[in-house]
């Protein structure tokens, strides 16, 4: 019996294992998804891979309280001994595994490609991925890299309250989402990030998007901003309302000085991102920045991952960014001169 969008949905779900993935013939192919997510787009993504040729297989697990390695206590041993050894690895886990240890153990093996969609429902994944023109995504990401890995110093402000300077290391890479087709992490389309120079993050951050914390702090929309004030890429104070308490709360929870340190910083660039259906869309909503905190990832480190207990993300929307002073975004529309055609292309 058919159901709503199949077509579509299965149209998305080869184009992610075919062109993003790009699996081959007889190459293991694994997809883990948790009891709280849309199973629908495992399915259909272990058809495209059984299609192309691939070994595959689902694992569907009980869902851990809590992301990162907060949630490796709840992982079943089985499911942690097989990322690493899948050579394409497609996660579609609500609360992340992402961060944890079979994540840090697939990315870093030198084989695994790994594509993280976490959360993604069948309207998601067909929104996100199945209707995004990838080549013109292309264009314009690698655009917007070779703009933002050319600026020594940057700037970072929105309507919510944002203020934010720091300076770029040109040693660290800058993860580039648009292909999960080399060994590593990769994430969704539409999605730019990198590490500043820590040290160098001065200012207030004013999350007025959404926050996502896994667990007690997966907040989600935010009903009132929250800020941190942000004193050589550390936070210092995080103030707002009673979101702002779960959040503090939370990071005393914890107890790791290294939660507080800012992990990365992205752009959001899916055309067809809306916020508030799930973390891995929000974050990519157009014109929007990202800022995560303790757990950082080899693909902004450019080396050895950067041990935390967890992680925690929060969205900047409409933010108005400059590179060395040349206005790249303001409050969310593209305006520096080499990308505006580029991103008309894109449907902006």
């Amino acid at each position: 019996m058919p159901s709503k969008a199949d077509l579509e949905l299965f149209k998305a779900a080869f184009k992610t294992v075919k062109d993003l993935v790009r699996v081959r013939p007889g190459e293991n192919l694994l997809i883990t998804i948790d009891s709280i997510s849309d199973f629908r787009v495992a399915e259909e993504m272990a058809k495209a891979g059984e299609a192309l040729g691939a070994k595959v297989m689902v694992a569907w697990h009980s869902t851990p309280k809590g992301y990162g390695m907060a949630a490796d206590p709840y992982l079943p041993a089985p499911l942690v001994a097989a990322c690493p050894e899948a050579d394409a690895w497609i996660e579609l886990n609500n609360q992340w595994l992402l961060y944890g240890t079979p994540w840090e153990r697939a990315v870093t093996n030198g084989r695994t490609r790994n594509l993280m969609l976490g959360g993604l429902s069948t309207e998601q994944l067909i929104r996100c991925i199945g209707e995004v023109d990838i080549d013109a995504q292309i264009a314009f990401q690698n655009k917007v890299v070779e703009i933002t890995r050319s600026a020594k110093k940057m700037t970072m402000k929105n309507h919510a309250g944002t203020n934010l300077v720091f300076e770029n290391d040109p040693s660290r890479p800058i993860a580039n989402e648009l292909l999960a087709d080399q060994p590593g992490g990769h994430f969704l389309t539409g999605q730019i990030g990198w590490a500043p120079k820590e040290d160098t993050i001065q200012g207030v951050l004013v999350f007025d998007g959404a926050i996502s914390g896994g667990g007690e702090a997966e907040i989600g929309i935010v009903s009132e901003p929250v800020t941190y004030e942000i004193e050589n890429g550390r936070i210092r104070k995080i103030l707002g309302g009673k979101e702002a308490d779960i959040v503090r709360r939370w990071f005393e929870k914890l107890d790791d000085p290294g939660m507080y340190l800012a992990a990365h910083t992205c752009y959001g660039f899916n055309p067809n991102a809306k916020l508030g259906y799930a973390t891995t869309e929000d974050e990519r909503v157009w014109g929007c920045t990202e800022w995560g905190f303790g757990y950082q990832g080899p693909m902004y480190s450019g080396g050895a991952p950067r041990v935390a207990a967890s992680h925690i993300d929060g969205i900047c929307l409409d933010t108005s960014v400059t590179c060395d002073g040349v206005a790249v975004t303001e409050f969310g529309k593209v305006v520096h001169p080499e990308l505006v055609e580029l991103a008309r292309a894109c449907g902006h």
